[in-house]
């Protein structure tokens, strides 16, 4: 067990897999001299864990709702940014489907996860 809060979320886990995904297509961009892209794509996505571990840290569930939909934005963010990658070939399509997928995934999840975050708060109001 991780010592802070976010650490035992699979939403955080799994954004950190996404992450490191990112980082590594970042690496290859720097090489091909995208930097503003790169920095781009690491910002996107270092957001997505960002937002999961600091909502965690809220004094209320509301609150940490308002950081998972700050996060979601970021994936779709990611989203975006990975079509453009596919679409000047900087990534191939079957790299452009298996991360769309696993962001589109993500996505459900964080949803799924901020709606019992709500429901549970509005129960205890």
């Amino acid at each position: 067990m991780g010592q802070f809060r976010f650490e035992n979320l699979t939403i955080w886990q799994n954004s950190i897999q996404i992450l490191d995904t990112f980082f590594d297509i970042s690496e290859q961009l720097n090489d091909k001299k995208f930097y503003r892209f790169s920095e781009q794509l690491r910002s996107a996505a270092l957001s997505i864990s960002n937002n999961i571990a600091e909502g965690s840290g809220s004094f209320s569930d509301r609150d940490f709702a308002k950081f998972l939909n700050y996060s979601r934005r970021s994936i779709f963010e990611c989203v975006n940014m990975t079509i453009v990658l596919q679409r000047r070939q900087l990534i191939n399509n079957n790299t452009k489907e298996e991360i769309l997928s696993n962001l589109n995934h993500l996505s459900g999840q964080i949803t799924n996860f901020r709606k019992t975050l709500l429901k549970t708060n509005t129960r205890s109001s």
